[in-house]
């Protein structure tokens, strides 16, 4: 994993982002057993407390489970990692959207562009200028 933590929002929540993404990415799989708090920490380059309070509060949004006696694990609720695969991706959508908009496109261009770029043609556009 790299972990690439900025200073803009609160570290916790980007790990809670990050790891969010990596099940539903399936980078971890449902079942899968997490890494204990210390070695994320160490990984991520945050303290312990930090790394504590994400899992926790994954937790509470069930997206993970803690075995008392052997760690913690990814949900095998497959509904539930879908339903926030989901909400990401509608999350981001908007956020594009929002973004294309305030470029001045209207949503015919925008849906033009996508088939343009989904298509392979002007991927290099900006790299040939």
């Amino acid at each position: 994993m790299q972990w690439q933590i900025r200073g803009d929002r609160p570290i916790y929540q980007q790990l809670m982002e990050r790891l969010t993404e990596e099940i539903v990415s399936g980078q971890l799989q449902p079942g899968d057993k997490v890494p204990p708090v210390r070695e994320l920490a160490a990984e991520a380059g945050v303290n312990p407390n930090t790394m504590q309070r994400a899992l926790a509060d994954l937790e509470r949004e069930g997206l993970l489970h803690t075995n008392r006696t052997s760690g913690r694990y990814v949900t095998e609720d497959s509904q539930m990692i879908d339903s926030v695969r989901e909400k990401i991706a509608a999350d981001r959508i908007a956020e594009f959207l929002a973004g294309m908009s305030l470029l001045g496109y209207n949503e015919q261009q925008i849906e033009a562009l996508l088939r343009k770029h989904s298509a392979g043609e002007g991927k290099n556009d900006a790299e040939n200028k």
